[in-house]
C-alpha cells in the first residue's frame, strides 16, 4: 500500500518558501517603517516602538531559519509575530476609540490613540501592522504544520 503524505523533501521545499514569504513581508514591513518614521518624518509612538521591537528581528531572524531549514528559528519567529500582532490589535482598537483613553500606555510624546497617517480613509499605520505581523503568522504558521517534527 502506497502512502498519499507529502515527501519530507518536498514538505521541507513548501515550508521553506513559506518562510521565504515571510522573511519578505517582514523585511518590507521594516523598510517601510523606517521610511515613515526616518525619511517622511512621521512621529512614533510607544506602541509603534514594541511593534517595531517585534517586527525588526523578524527581518534579521527569519533568513537563518532558511539555510538550512529550521523548525525552531520558525518557531521563535512565530512567537515573534505573534507578539507584535497582539500589540498591533490593541494599538488599532486605541485609534478606532474601542479601549478607553485612561489605559492608553503612551503618558509622554505622541499619543499612541492619535492617527498620523491614513490611506484610502481607512487605512492606518496599526492596521498595516496588524497585516502584516497576520501574514508573518499565517506563513510561519503553514510552514510548521508542513514539515515533520
Amino acid at each position: 500500500m502506497r502512502s498519499t503524505s507529502i515527501e519530507p523533501d518536498a514538505a521541507v521545499s513548501g515550508a521553506w518558501l513559506m518562510v521565504f514569504a515571510a522573511w519578505l513581508v517582514a523585511t518590507g514591513a521594516t523598510l517601510a517603517a523606517l521610511f515613515l518614521g526616518e525619511v517622511i518624518g512621521l512621529p512614533v509612538c510607544v506602541l509603534c516602538w514594541y511593534q517595531r521591537i517585534a517586527m525588526f528581528p523578524l527581518a534579521l531572524v527569519l533568513p537563518f531559519a532558511l539555510f538550512p531549514y529550521s523548525r525552531v528559528v520558525v518557531r521563535a519567529g512565530l512567537a515573534l509575530a505573534l507578539a507584535g500582532l497582539a500589540l498591533a490589535a490593541f494599538h488599532q482598537l486605541l485609534v478606532a476609540g474601542v479601549i478607553p483613553e485612561e489605559i492608553k500606555p503612551c503618558t509622554q510624546g505622541v499619543p499612541c490613540g492619535k492617527t498620523v497617517a491614513v490611506w484610502f480613509g481607512f487605512v492606518t499605520i496599526p492596521l498595516l501592522a496588524i497585516a502584516a505581523f497576520s501574514l508573518i503568522a499565517a506563513l510561519l504558521a503553514a510552514a510548521l504544520s508542513r514539515t515533520p517534527k
